[in-house]
């Protein structure tokens, strides 16, 4: 069975549209049922049922108020049964191998080499078929996919304010430089002569006409890129919110439906199977996926180049949403660009230590450089398999990690934890740690941005902060000694590696447990970065003093 949106139902079902007033029904009319008569097993009208009334004075009746007592409509029954890869099939089976409800053609095709595969008559006499708590399960996660929906549209008029925030910072800096060329071009006039001052008002002119083409070449090209990054991102968005709202009315017509079956045993099963699945939908679209991670092969691949003076140390890692790959090399001082095959095809050098990247979006990432006297962050746009830079933007702090979410830049500095818009405005400081260097190290976002993650390296902690900063988790483990690489992976799963011994884990999105150890010192060496890739489902880690990244394919 598929287990994608069952929004492709050609009208959802309705309290009002599923039962119809059976006297009108055998009169080829059409009236909505607000009466069930428990002997006569007939639904009436609110007209039919006063001749009911008259005739059946003895009969007992429910209206809506009790509608868990009326039988299943056929078009629920109708609407869970049927297939949704082969819709004119009805369910019959469940396929134990891949936990999915199937019909007569499903199991001849697609499952017809699983090893266990029971009619769904059988099922209902070994497995649980009530809904308990399924009602309330439902709501729940109804309720976080509208908040959800709620945050990104408002992250949409965020990201419209940052854009015409710029531009006018761009146009007000040009104005400046106006300003100043004129003021100094006015104390120049002061006791000049005729002749001198008809040559300064002209090298006025030209100061002036400079400054306006700089801001054309030079300014305006920077407001169209970032254009570009907001329409990026907004598309990014509506994408997302379209998911929302797919799924909520999913959920939504399963919570109408759990509702309706009551003591029906197959129904029950085939609902409470076919709710799994959605609400498994909407965890991993709000990032809260539970599912570990298991490990089917590791490959090494050589990322040195010939411009390398030394060993590379990879503090930093980025994939592409075209499967290219993005590495900071720490000690050789630039970022390469690894195609899918992991092989380097373009670099470039940044003359300062690169200790971070993050994806902005499809093929434009923001990294991040430190060193005694620089802090800045760097755009660099992948045009055609070579990097080419864009802005920049200092900071006032050092840097040693940094995420990014629809527009939010997330910066630590080791102590402190900081966000920012696109245009390097500081928003506010989200937490601080003051009481040793490294206590607020790397960080990233969960894919909702409801939850940020850093690493503490000094006290050998991953701390879950909400998205105002205040702290949800703290998570220690003998195995996460000096935690170094963070990632969060698209469906919410957490990514960390750990110093000694050297090892590489997952924990749930609630950063309070474990869920899989992914690598241990027999696979990895000093593991410094870690990044996942949905295109090829792996695991890509960075090391020190390490020529090789190492891939983990999994599952």
């Amino acid at each position: 069975m598929a287990t994608g949106s069952l929004s492709s139902v050609p009208k959802r079902l309705r309290m009002v549209e599923d039962f119809s007033c059976t006297r009108c029904l055998e009169q080829n009319l059409t009236e909505s049922a607000d009466i069930y008569c428990e002997k006569c097993l007939r639904f009436y009208c609110k007209k039919c049922v006063i001749l009911h009334s008259q005739f059946f004075t003895k009969h007992m009746t429910c209206g809506r108020e009790d509608i868990k007592k009326w039988p299943v409509s056929k078009a629920v029954e109708d609407f869970l049964r049927k297939c949704e890869v082969h819709e004119d099939e009805t369910l019959t089976q469940f396929c134990h191998d891949h936990s999915q409800l199937c019909c007569s053609a499903c199991v001849g095709t697609i499952h017809s080499q699983c090893s266990r595969v029971t009619q769904i008559s059988e099922l209902t006499n070994t497995q649980p078929s009530g809904l308990e708590g399924l009602s309330v399960e439902l709501e729940t996660v109804l309720g976080e996919i509208k908040n959800l929906q709620v945050s990104q549209e408002a992250s949409v008029k965020s990201l419209q304010g940052t854009y015409k925030e710029h531009g006018a910072l761009m146009i007000e800096q040009m104005r400046g430089n106006l300003n100043t060329n004129i003021d100094e071009c006015g104390n120049s006039s002061v006791g000049t002569s005729g002749k001198s001052e008809q040559y300064l008002k002209e090298e006025m002119c030209r100061s002036v006409l400079s400054i306006v083409n700089e801001f054309d070449n030079i300014t305006a090209k920077e407001l169209n890129k970032m254009k570009d990054e907001v329409i990026s991102i907004k598309g990014s968005v509506t994408s997302s919110i379209h998911k929302c709202i797919s799924l909520h009315n999913d959920l939504s017509q399963f919570h109408e439906i759990v509702q309706k079956i009551g003591d029906h045993k197959q129904l029950c099963l085939i609902a409470s199977i076919k709710c799994k699945h959605i609400i498994q939908q909407a965890l991993t679209l709000l990032g809260k996926s539970g599912k570990a991670l298991n490990v089917q092969s590791i490959t090494k691949h050589n990322v040195r180049i010939l411009f390398d003076s030394d060993e590379c140390w990879i503090t930093g890692i980025c994939v592409l949403t075209d499967g290219q790959v993005l590495i900071a090399d720490w000690q050789n001082e630039r970022f390469k660009l690894l195609n899918q095959q992991y092989k380097v095809v373009s670099h470039w050098d940044v003359n300062a230590r690169p200790v971070d990247i993050c994806l902005i979006t499809p093929s434009e990432v923001a990294v991040a450089v430190d060193t005694f006297n620089k802090h800045e962050v760097q755009f660099i746009t992948v045009n055609q398999g070579k990097l080419v830079p864009g802005r920049k933007f200092q900071l006032q702090h050092r840097c040693t990690g940094i995420a990014h979410h629809y527009g939010d830049l997330f910066v630590t500095s080791g102590k402190e934890l900081y966000k920012y818009t696109l245009n390097g405005k500081q928003l506010c400081r989200l937490y601080q740690d003051r009481s040793a260097d490294w206590t607020v190290d790397k960080c990233a976002v969960s894919p909702t941005g409801d939850r940020l993650y850093i690493t503490s390296w000094p006290q050998n902690k991953l701390l879950t902060l909400a998205r105002d900063g205040t702290l949800l988790a703290t998570y220690t483990d003998p195995a996460l000694d000096g935690p170094s690489g963070l990632h969060v992976t698209p469906a919410g799963q957490v990514l960390v590696c750990g110093y000694m011994p050297y090892t590489v884990l997952q924990v749930g999105w609630e950063g309070e447990s474990k869920l899989a150890t992914l690598a241990t010192q027999d696979e990895v060496w000093n593991p410094q970065s870690v990044c996942y890739c949905s295109t090829t489902s792996s695991i890509i880690v960075g090391q020190f003093w390490d020529d090789n990244i190492l891939v983990f394919r999994v599952e």
